[in-house]
């Protein structure tokens, strides 16, 4: 079992910059693989990030590419996101989560949620 906290959303103008923090609990955490998903406002929700329990190997999508980094502390059980370059279509809650499928882009299939947190970019 493993619980997923995220924090460090809010407000933050285009061309700034955010961390994102997940914090977990349970005694599994550095066996899962983790991502970061968002939703926009009307959107579905969609991958932006994985990270393997490896804590070497990431992968991300293209919008965020090249100004995103997820990293892992195992010894802390966190995840971090840190973005930067915030863009306008950037705001959406976002949500850490844990499974087995590294990379996995698809909501489904992912074992644990955390409650999201919020990220507004302004323009």
């Amino acid at each position: 079992q493993v619980q997923l906290v995220e924090s460090g959303g809010g407000l933050v103008q285009a061309g700034g910059s955010l961390r994102l923090s997940c914090a977990a609990s349970g005694r599994t955490f550095s066996s899962y693989h983790l991502a970061w998903f968002r939703q926009g406002p009307g959107k579905e929700r969609e991958f932006v990030a994985g990270i393997h329990w490896n804590g070497i190997t990431t992968c991300y999508v293209d919008p965020v590419k090249g100004r995103s980094t997820i990293s892992r502390d195992n010894g802390k059980n966190t995840v971090i996101l840190q973005m930067n370059g915030l863009k306008s279509e950037d705001t959406a809650v976002y949500y850490c989560a844990a499974g087995k499928l590294y990379c996995h882009q698809t909501p489904k299939g992912w074992d644990y949620w955390g409650q999201g947190t919020q990220v507004t970019v302004s323009s």
